[in-house]
């Protein structure tokens, strides 16, 4: 900027600023940065500008500020001689109308992302409080012959020729139709003063370093008018669905956000999709014309590109639109609904019989994702197990009632996913009751009815025949019903516009070769409306649109004689099992996420919550060979159909075990401990090495974990370092972690292994000091809690062998690093070309089953057994060896370590790019599905990024991925997951995290 605005800003502000020009389509704006007064921003308005428009502005802003307080407005700033408006004159000397304002903190929303349903509902309630606060805002200015008034909006039907696109021109006329429709009751509205440009860039976001965002400030009240409020929410609506990934779930929540603050009627949300579209013709067709007058101008057409990829996008039709909106603010779905909901209530009991008896007794069998375990495999459901659903629910004759609201995983098939990925967002709620009959069983309609569709859908898992009814009540409102898996013949025995009378019947059930393949049943499902859903209705709906579907398909209990609670499902209330956790639980038991999420099934590397939402588990190490398993759930339901014994009595499945363990470990290891956990192993590697040296000292690197009993937490500083520990104890000496990317030797120093390995010398002279002697030396072989640290190649024998040469044994923890998970490598210690004496191996172990196992040479073994006599009740328990050798055998049958080389070498390759890409990457390290990406605020620096690994791992599982952090400051993000993940797991992993570290580097 020119040193003309600074004097005049001095001269009549008595601010020293630097200058920086702002966008703007009319006025100028500058941007002043006073130091320690903070930032302004100057207004220059254009010659001409009235002195009303800005004493409107003034004027609103301040009757905002004193109607409601916190609402985000700047604040004028008033001359030396206490005017609001300042004469100046510009470079030219001409004179020009200027104010000054206060500069909100924040970006523009344009600019930033996520572009969350909480900070869209956020805006929603500000909006609905400003309008509350400006209902009795008056100023003569608010009148205005003015193009941006919604309720001159029509002016761009005399203009759409500048749209030379055919299709694009017809579009605009196909939104003045729209409007027109509307206008008759839009103009029957009171207008009040509202801001009419909450667009993209009037609109400032903020929040702390990686913390949560939030609205920071609505600037920009240059195009105030009169109008109605909903003309102000559908201009804002207008600019939040573009290039939005969801737009009508955007829409939905600023809708319901303003609703909250400023209640709206039925008919005002009906306008929104017209008022919407309408905005954005306005902007196209007006762009289009400023744009051939100053065609060297950006700011003109800024918005046109997502104007019109929102207009010509294939959404969601109009009517379900306008129902979802209803819905969200709590209002009927249709100026029926309330009546019709009556009219079923009063009628409850007086129903024909659907299925030709009473239900009222029939017994409920629950199909969901808590109570149920079909299917095996929730993203697969053979035709065979589909018509074998729920065989032990029926009463003597086979009848049994399905219910309404029960999120299920039966859906597997692709048309119920709704994006790219296995763990996508997918519907999985049931929108109908099931009646459970057998084949043949006569369907009849409850009242009298027309036929509205009658279909036979022949898809695997489809409807088979179905048949959608209208019905009309007494008042003349109509409803609708469909009736799904029945008889295919009912095609030729119905016809569309048939009328049925009260109790006929009307078709039959289907057997499984005829009604989609499932067993014999009735979906009988209810609709207030079929607007949007034509033939194809929702029979299941995504759990997080439910406020949608519970409206358009409510509880169809009635129709059935039935009390609406007999038939609805009520999953397990998160919010009860946390109040439960908390108050029964110890407070240190901690939570991951900061909204914890509930698990109730899993299949291989996904976990599913009690809502059947499913996750990409990309952080549990313990379910090995992934969750769920057939094979293991066969070997546990066998033995415990027989026995379940200890190691007092011999069992074949101990040495069977014990062979298949020893088959993976060098030679030199011959003896087996079988116990419940890797802490337990840890705990019994402590007595033996004290058994076998005589001494008591340990070595151990810093920020290791081995347990949690007192033994293991002594030898855990990461445990006994933390908050609340108990401290290092004077046998326990700490070594540095051989972390070559943030130790004292990085990767450039050749002889960095030695060097950490001689860092071991002075912790074995403090202990022969203090007269404890060297037992050993026990390290995770792979630092996991540390930060998936690996060790330069040679560090581990080089500790080994000064160890040794004090007496001390070696002690490999492979809990976390073991079985194959590295890919190239079954254990850690192969990678790092050593030979332990000690080998503790947990929890992936068991895959869930809580087993430990130790192995060590036949001369520690015997000094051990000089002791006392060891024994673990549950160690090496019949049940416990046939699932650890299970475990074993299927990591080699099915080719697991090889998918772990293979899958970590896709993900190393992906993280890699990434860390070329974003600064904030740090380092990427691991092997197979051992993976480390460290994060970090300053790359010259390396300081940690902690604030940054909790955003992203809270966003991670917003995507619907599951994975930790760890290290001394929790900024490393820990990627291990079972290993079956696949090319699409570690591909949805890639592309997640890709976008979340954009998200990041913008703001």
């Amino acid at each position: 900027m020119t040193p003309h605005w600074q004097t005049a800003l001095q001269a009549a502000w008595g601010i020293e600023a630097t200058l920086k020009r702002l966008d703007g389509e009319y006025d100028l704006n500058i941007l002043a940065n006073a130091g320690e007064r903070g930032d302004f921003v100057l207004k220059v308005m254009r010659a001409g500008c009235a002195p009303d428009l800005i004493d409107m502005q003034i004027k609103a802003m301040a009757h905002i500020a004193a109607k409601s307080d916190g609402l985000p407005y700047p604040r004028v700033i008033a001359g030396q001689d206490g005017a609001a408006i300042q004469t100046l004159r510009d470079e030219d000397g001409e004179e020009r109308l200027c104010w000054l304002l206060e500069k909100l903190p924040g970006q523009c929303y344009a600019d930033h992302t996520p572009k969350s349903p909480e900070l869209i509902g956020e805006l929603g309630q500000i909006l609905g409080a400003t309008d509350v606060a400006l209902a009795d805002f008056q100023h003569p200015t608010l009148q205005r012959d003015f193009k941006w008034d919604l309720m001159q909006g029509q002016w761009i039907g005399g203009h759409t020729q500048v749209i030379t696109d055919l299709n694009r021109q017809a579009i605009i006329h196909g939104i003045l139709a729209e409007v027109a429709q509307i206008w008759p009751h839009l103009m029957m509205l009171p207008k009040q003063a509202i801001h009419n440009d909450v667009n993209d860039y009037n609109v400032l976001v903020t929040g702390g370093a990686y913390q949560p965002h939030q609205i920071s400030g609505v600037i920009d009240f240059g195009d105030m008018c009169a109008a109605p409020r909903i003309c102000n929410l559908a201009i804002a609506a207008a600019y939040m669905v573009l290039d939005h990934p969801e737009p009508e779930t955007a829409l939905a929540h600023l809708v319901a956000g303003y609703h909250i603050q400023n209640p709206l009627s039925a008919a005002e949300v009906d306008m929104i999709l017209p008022l919407l579209r309408l905005r954005l013709a306005v902007s196209v067709v007006n762009s289009t014309i400023e744009a051939a007058e100053n065609p060297d101008d950006p700011y003109i057409t800024i918005s046109q590109a997502p104007a019109w990829r929102y207009l010509e996008r294939d959404g969601e039709d109009a009517g379900l639109l306008r129902a979802r909106l209803r819905a969200a603010c709590g209002l009927p779905v249709t100026n029926a609904a309330e009546r019709i909901h009556a009219f079923l209530a009063a009628e409850n009991g007086n129903f024909a019989p659907v299925m030709g008896r009473d239900l009222s007794e029939m017994p409920m069998g629950s199909l969901s994702v808590e109570n149920s375990a079909e299917p095996q495999n929730p993203f697969d459901l053979p035709i065979e197990e589909a018509a074998q659903l729920g065989a032990d629910y029926g009463d003597q004759d086979g009848w049994w009632l399905g219910y309404y609201n029960e999120p299920r995983l039966i859906y597997t098939a692709d048309a119920f996913r709704k994006g790219p990925w296995k763990a996508s967002n997918r519907r999985t709620v049931h929108l109908a009751v099931d009646v459970f009959a057998p084949t043949d069983t006569p369907v009849a309609t409850p009242m009298a009815a027309k036929v509205h569709v009658v279909e036979n859908r022949t898809g695997h898992l489809d409807y088979g025949g179905v048949v959608i009814l209208s019905h009309d009540t007494p008042d003349g409102d109509t409803f609708y019903t469909l009736y799904g898996h029945l008889a295919a013949d009912v095609v030729e025995t119905l016809n569309v516009g048939q009328e049925l009378t009260k109790g006929e019947v009307f078709a039959r059930l289907g057997d499984p070769s005829q009604n989609g393949g499932w067993a014999p049943h009735v979906h009988f499902q209810l609709a207030m409306t079929t607007d949007g859903m034509g033939h194809d209705w929702p029979g299941v709906g995504d759990p997080d649109e439910m406020y949608l579907w519970e409206a358009v398909c409510p509880n169809p209990a009635a129709l059935l004689n039935l009390p609406a609670n007999k038939v609805r499902y009520a999953p397990t209330d998160k919010a009860q099992v946390l109040a439960g956790r908390r108050a029964n639980f110890g407070g240190n038991l901690s939570l991951t996420y900061s909204d914890p999420v509930m698990l109730v099934r899993g299949w291989k590397h996904h976990l599913f919550d009690e809502w059947g939402r499913p996750y990409l588990d990309a952080y549990n190490n313990v379910p090995h060979v992934g969750h769920a398993h057939p094979r293991i759930q066969a070997v546990a339901a066998d033995q415990l159909k027989r026995m379940n014994s200890n190691t007092r009595y011999l069992h074949p499945a101990q040495t069977a075990f014990a062979d298949k363990v020893l088959s993976k470990m060098p030679d030199h290891l011959e003896v087996c401990f079988f116990v419940n956990s890797g802490t337990e192993a840890n705990e019994l590697a402590l007595r033996l090495a004290r058994a076998h040296t005589g001494a008591k000292g340990m070595v151990t690197p810093d920020h290791g974990y081995h347990g949690n009993t007192t033994g293991a937490i002594d030898i855990s500083a990461y445990k006994f370092n933390a908050k609340g520990g108990v401290g290092q104890s004077d046998w326990v000496e700490l070594v540095e972690v051989a972390d070559d990317y943030r130790g004292r030797f990085g990767r450039d120093d050749a002889n960095r292994a030695q060097k950490y390995a001689d860092l071991v010398d002075p912790a074995i002279a403090a202990l022969q000091a203090k007269g404890h002697g060297v037992a050993g030396f026990i390290a995770e072989t792979f630092p996991s809690v540390g930060g998936q640290i690996i060790p330069p190649k040679g560090y581990l024998p080089a500790v080994y062998e000064k160890i040794r040469a004090a007496g001390g044994v070696c002690i490999a923890d492979e809990v976390q690093t073991g079985l194959g998970r590295l890919g190239d490598y079954y254990f850690g210690f192969e990678h790092q070309g050593a030979l332990p004496d000690i080998v503790v191996m947990g929890k992936p172990i068991g895959n869930g089953h809580p087993l430990g196992v130790l192995v060590t040479t036949k001369a520690i073994a015997e000094s051990f057994a000089q002791g006392p006599e060891f024994f673990s009740t549950f160690g090496g328990s019949t049940l416990s060896c046939r699932i650890g050798k299970e475990v074993l055998d299927i990591v080699d049958d099915e080719g697991l370590q090889a998918n772990a080389k293979a899958m970590g070498d896709r993900l190393m390759s992906g993280l890699k790019a990434l860390e070329a890409k974003y600064e904030v990457v740090g380092d990427v390290r691991g092997m197979g599905l051992f993976v480390g990406v460290e994060l970090i605020t300053d790359a010259a620096t390396r300081t940690e990024g902690t604030a940054i690994a909790s955003y992203v791992k809270n966003r991670m599982r917003a995507h619907r991925i599951l994975l930790g952090s760890e290290g001394p400051k929790d900024n490393i993000l820990k990627i291990r997951p079972p290993l079956t993940v696949d090319a699409e797991g570690i591909d949805m992993i890639l592309d997640a995290l890709d976008q979340i570290l954009a998200e990041r580097s913008k703001t």
